[in-house]
């Protein structure tokens, strides 16, 4: 595997970051179903996006890499569902739970070049959209 997948890290970690700086901004405009779908994405998202890479780049550490995709995953869900109500944290927390632990067994799926390029198209996708339906709400 190419060591250059690293640099998905912090393209993942600063999409995120703008969307969050964005909702925070908006977070009174967004509605319940939005908000705790747009919890799951994020933490969905982020651990899917941590598990694959970390199981790439080191593939013999299967339980550190799902240890860390667990953390990264219920931090930002209970960050991203802290902005709309308890509820959404909670959402945010399971989700970014139980994407954690099966993001490595996706990862090991995944391992090719083409494959991590699509799941991480689809994770920036999926922040866009997010942006954009905050806007129109």
């Amino acid at each position: 595997m190419p060591e250059w997948i690293v640099i998905f890290y912090p393209i993942n970690f600063l999409s995120a970051y703008v969307l969050y700086i964005y909702l925070y901004q908006r977070r009174k405009h967004i509605g319940l179903h939005l908000g705790m779908k747009i919890t799951m994405m994020a933490g969905g998202g982020l651990a899917l996006g941590t598990g694959i890479i970390f199981i790439n780049l080191y593939p013999s550490y299967f339980i550190e890499a799902t240890l860390f995709s667990v953390i990264i995953g219920v931090i930002s869900g209970i960050l991203f569902g802290n902005l709309f109500d308890y509820k959404s944290l909670l959402n945010g927390y399971i989700t970014g739970l139980i994407m954690g632990i099966l993001a490595p067994i996706a990862g090991a799926w995944a391992s090719g070049v083409l494959e991590l390029l699509m799941i991480e198209l689809f994770i920036i996708g999926c922040f866009c959209i997010a942006a954009f339906l905050t806007y129109k709400a």
